[in-house]
């Protein structure tokens, strides 16, 4: 019946139509008390307690299963992405090609329609063009939608000057942007209005209106209520063509005809009108980027073709004066014959004209910035590590050449940005799950890029945060052994774990082990603080104290497996806490055998059961004393002193605690602490002979006094040889010292 009860409160509660409130209020009408209503509650939250461990259950099942299934679709976005962007670049290119080729056929026939003279001078304009590869970039800038149709029937220096004179009143209506007009060779090749989304919701920020230029894009904000006025935009950003990445944006949801424009730090999305106008900026975009590297190359291949030739003619020059000095000296050796010839041509500063330049233009080094910037918004961090490794074993030994250096500061913007992106990844900001192995991927690619010691440094920050909230969000319950036990577990468990990663990302790099010792000594200070706080400071008894030591110092030799050895460390930290406690516990002991020693009456001890006796006996076996049978009388009488035997109990307990938390920083206070604790003893027993007048408790007394001296006190002096390694000469002088030697009843005299 409450199988069939449970069920239906399922399917009841499981219904598509539910209404909480209403099932409420029939609940409480239906009741008849509180009993029915706490049966009701306890039935929903064995209900909910059912479901969530069904919940965890599954989640546990298909766990990796989940996490190989986000992996897959990571890695199907990331290459659809690409494959969008090949295929964007090569309808691009085709489109180029079309342009150039309708209008070179224009040119020809107009230029056959005005006559010789003017084809003539045609066919040496088509001859120039074709050798500086400028058809391109005229074919890419007739693509624009917004040029005049004239246009592509002008001359190419006609067709330069009517862009400029385009661009002037467009930017003249844009407020904030007169700068941008001085600068010379700037023309516009393709405008329009666009709606900035925001990139993650898709919600509509703002109103654009984007002007694309040979070499910068424009992105201004209408200004409201300005329809009729000369001034009907805002500046509002400009990004250099090389600064930037463009991603097309897959139609999903809200995410309709999008495409985002990536530069880091930051990202904007914008919207175009319909499909049709957001294809045209995606490849208005990538053909302007392409045109604006085209040009460079081709900058840098003139500036390259006029060093080669200016060397040439400096060698030349060379040369002929070398020639006219021979010339002068006449008795000189012929050319060819001067056997130091060779090594003052080698020695010289002269440039040499065979010299091979690098090929800059190739297709992958000028898309690699913006190859660089794809990785990085991607998070492909190996990918933009490998391009810079491929570009710097292609440039090695060619920083000289022309072209090489501005190629590499603008790689080195990009390597900024990427170490930025890697410092975050490894900052104490982020998320500290997954322990040391999580940061292995950032820490990998910066000691590729030569970013060791910053590697190291923001590691170990990484792993000091993270050991510092582990112990902060330990808990504080139970017994204060158990808290130390995971204490100790969590930060050596952290510290051994962090020792091996250390060990196997940094391991080329064997300069930055000192700085891990340094952090090493640095987070066991941090965890004594926690140590000395919950046992130190909390008053616990000094045999708590001890095997909470005693369990510290067993986690830490385990890091002995990997070389680390911070005994010596964890000793100097706790030095003073167990000086403290070694003092503080020996004060309570002389302090309760004072007390004790007042109330003394010399008399035997009677424990009156035989269970008493027999579980003394084992506590006395226990501490060392073996012959302690021979002072036990019968039935269940002790022929000592109470107060004798709770000191030897006190002083055998104090020595085996203590000897647990020894150290040789610790040898003198130990001793010390003992010395005292038994010359309390020693003075009263003193005293008591000395003072008491009945024989038969002078008896009782001496045999008290054998009892302390020949058994107690060697077996204190063995125990602590066996536990230090070396003689108590202090506690053998101290008993040889005040030994009792003849006792007269008669005489108040009992030490010689």
């Amino acid at each position: 019946m409450a199988a069939d009860g449970g069920s239906r409160l399922r399917r009841q509660l499981e219904a598509v139509r539910f209404e909480p409130a209403l099932y409420v209020k029939q609940l409480s009408q239906q009741s008849d008390g509180d009993r029915d209503l706490q049966e009701h509650r306890h039935k929903i939250q064995s209900l909910a307690d059912e479901t969530a461990q069904n919940l965890k259950k599954n989640v546990y099942k298909n766990y990796r299963q989940f996490i190989e299934t986000a992996r897959e679709i990571s890695y199907l976005e990331s290459e659809m992405y690409q494959l969008s962007h090949i295929l964007t670049e090569q309808k691009g290119i085709m489109d180029g090609l079309t342009q150039m080729l309708l209008a070179a056929d224009r040119e020809q026939q107009l230029m056959l329609q005005a006559g010789p003279a003017a084809a003539a001078a045609a066919a040496a304009a088509s001859a120039a063009a074709s050798s500086s590869s400028s058809a391109a970039s005229s074919a890419a800038d007739g693509a624009s939608s917004t040029k005049s149709k004239s246009e592509a029937f002008l001359l190419p220096r006609e067709a330069e000057e009517h862009k400029q004179r385009t661009l002037t009143p467009l930017l003249e209506k844009v407020e904030g942007c007169q700068e941008l007009l001085q600068a010379p060779g700037r023309y516009l090749v393709y405008n329009g209005d666009l709606l900035e989304c925001d990139p993650e919701s898709a919600a509509q920020l703002q109103r654009v209106h984007a002007f694309l230029m040979n070499d910068c894009l424009l992105v201004a904000a209408w200004l409201p209520g300005r329809r009729g006025a000369a001034l009907r935009y805002r500046f509002d950003a400009v990004y250099q063509l090389d600064s930037f990445a463009v991603v097309n944006v897959k139609d999903t949801g809200p995410m309709r005809d999008m495409f985002k424009v990536l530069m880091f730090p930051d990202t904007r999305a914008f919207q175009a009108e319909n499909a049709k106008v957001k294809k045209e900026w995606l490849e208005i975009l990538e053909q302007t980027k392409k045109n604006k590297a085209l040009g460079e190359r081709r900058e840098l291949e003139k500036a390259e073709a006029l060093r080669l030739a200016a060397a040439e003619q400096e060698q030349q020059r060379l040369k002929q004066e070398e020639e006219q000095r021979r010339r002068r000296r006449g008795g000189a050796l012929p050319s060819g014959t001067n056997p130091f010839e060779e090594e003052e041509e080698e020695g010289g500063e002269v440039p040499r004209a065979d010299l091979q330049p690098l090929d800059l233009g190739l297709d992958w080094i000028q898309e690699l910035p913006e190859d660089l910037d794809v990785c990085i918004a991607q998070r492909d961090f190996e990918g933009a590590v490998d391009l810079l490794d491929k570009l710097s074993a292609y440039l090695s030994g060619a920083d000289g050449q022309p072209g090489v250096r501005q190629l590499r500061s603008r790689v080195e913007q990009r390597i900024r940005r990427l170490t930025d992106v890697l410092v975050y990844e490894l900052s104490p900001g982020r998320s500290l799950r997954g322990g040391p192995r999580a940061t292995r991927r950032a820490v990998s690619q910066l000691i590729r890029l030569g970013q060791s010691t910053k590697a190291c440094e923001l590691f170990l920050k990484n792993r000091a945060a993270a050991v510092h909230t582990a112990i902060r969000q330990l808990r504080i319950e139970g017994a204060t052994l158990l808290y130390i036990h995971k204490l100790c577990n969590i930060f050596f468990t952290g510290l051994l774990d962090t020792a091996r990663e250390f060990e196997m990302d940094f391991a080329g790099d064997s300069g930055c082990y000192s700085a891990f010792v340094v952090w090493s000594r640095s987070s066991t200070r941090l965890f004594v603080d926690a140590f000395s706080k919950q046992v130190f400071d909390s008053k616990e008894s000094l045999s708590t104290t001890a095997e909470c030591v005693e369990v510290a110092k067993e986690h830490c030799n385990k890091l002995s497996e990997i070389g680390l050895d911070l005994t010596f460390t964890l000793q100097a930290l706790l030095v003073k806490d167990i000086k403290a406690a070694l003092h503080c516990y020996k004060g309570i002991i002389m302090e309760a055998t004072k007390h004790r020693n007042s109330e003394e009456m010399w008399r035997k001890m009677n424990l009156m059961t035989p269970e008493a006796l027999t579980k003394l006996k084992d506590e006395m076996k226990n501490s060392g004393i073996t012959n302690f049978d021979q002072y036990t009388g019968d039935d269940c009488w002790v022929n000592l002193s109470y107060t004798i035997v709770a000191f030897t109990k006190q002083l055998m307990a104090f020595l085996e605690e203590g000897l647990k938390l020894y150290f040789p920083e610790l040898h003198m206070v130990l001793l010390e602490s003992l010395q005292e604790i038994i010359l309390v003893a020693v003075q009263h027993v003193d005293y008591s002979l000395r003072c008491e007048q009945d024989p038969e408790k002078k008896v009782f007394i001496r045999d008290n006094v054998s009892f302390l001296y020949e058994t107690v006190l060697p077996v204190v002096e063995r125990r602590f040889e066996e536990g230090v390694g070396t003689p108590a000469k202090q506690l053998q002088d101290l008993r040889n010292s005040s030994r009792i030697i003849r006792v007269n009843p008669e005489s108040t005299n009992s030490f010689v």
